[in-house]
């Protein structure tokens, strides 16, 4: 009697398996799919399999969406999404906002921006958004003029005031933590900071507020952006456990959002 008890489980176990709607999401590894495995467990037994799929870069997780291969993404910020869109023709949609990633400047040379020398280097992501979210940064702290003040997509050229002549080198985002000890300052994005060991908090010469307005998104597309399972994910990652979560893990170099 035992064991039929123990096979009849093992199918009940099967069958609710299959029946559990499946959804694939691609992120990148910290903090993004940190957090989605914190919610896995919540979801399976709500009736969702959630697939996590890291990538190491900012464009396949869209691209990827876009295609159908994967369901929704979890990695990018909006100007970052509308970015995209405008530029790939694409039309990925937000599902629901979930937290700030203050971005940061750090160098392994100086300790304080002040000891910048003349025609000293940095290192700046090379896709708009986040270059000209870097280059606002650095106006913010004093260290160069933009000619429009406010453009988020800004880059090098549109320096209007250079007092110390520094050299600016567009990067790969993911590439910037690893050219640390080649340049004098790396602004580099919290999640790839993580990623290479660095304390935002602690390590950072300057570093956004939580009033960033740089919100990163659960991504997906039109057509399924009001599915039961979005909508199940959307409300995992902006529940209070999730918030709990982030706030203990990441000391706050990761910010809820809700």
């Amino acid at each position: 009697m035992k064991n039929v008890l123990v096979a009849l489980a093992a199918v009940a176990a099967a069958s609710a398996a299959q029946a559990a709607d499946k959804l694939s999401v691609a992120a990148t590894a910290v903090p993004h799919a940190e957090i989605l495995e914190f919610v896995k467990p919540q979801l399976m037994e709500q009736g969702v399999d959630l697939d996590v799929k890291v990538f190491t870069d900012y464009v396949q997780p869209n691209i990827q969406v876009d295609q159908e291969r994967m369901d929704a993404n979890f990695f990018q910020h909006q100007p970052y999404l509308t970015e995209f869109n405008d530029g790939r023709g694409t039309s990925l949609v937000s599902v629901v906002g979930v937290h700030v990633e203050p971005f940061g400047a750090y160098s392994s040379k100086i300790e304080s921006l002040d000891e910048l020398a003349e025609g000293a280097t940095i290192a700046i992501p090379n896709d708009p958004t986040n270059g000209g979210r870097a280059l606002l940064l650095l106006q913010q702290a004093g260290v160069i003029t933009l000619e429009d003040s406010s453009k988020i997509t800004a880059t090098p050229r549109d320096i209007a005031d250079n007092p110390k002549d520094l050299e600016f080198y567009e990067l790969e985002a993911a590439t910037l933590p690893r050219v640390l000890d080649q340049v004098d300052v790396a602004m580099i994005n919290t999640n790839y900071a993580l990623e290479a060991g660095l304390n935002p908090s602690e390590d950072a010469l300057i570093i956004e507020g939580a009033e960033s307005p740089y919100v990163n998104i659960l991504v997906s597309r039109e057509d399924n952006k009001d599915s039961e399972a979005m909508q199940k994910l959307a409300d995992a990652l902006t529940s209070e456990a999730v918030k709990g979560f982030i706030e203990e893990k990441y000391e706050g170099a990761v910010v809820p959002a809700f």
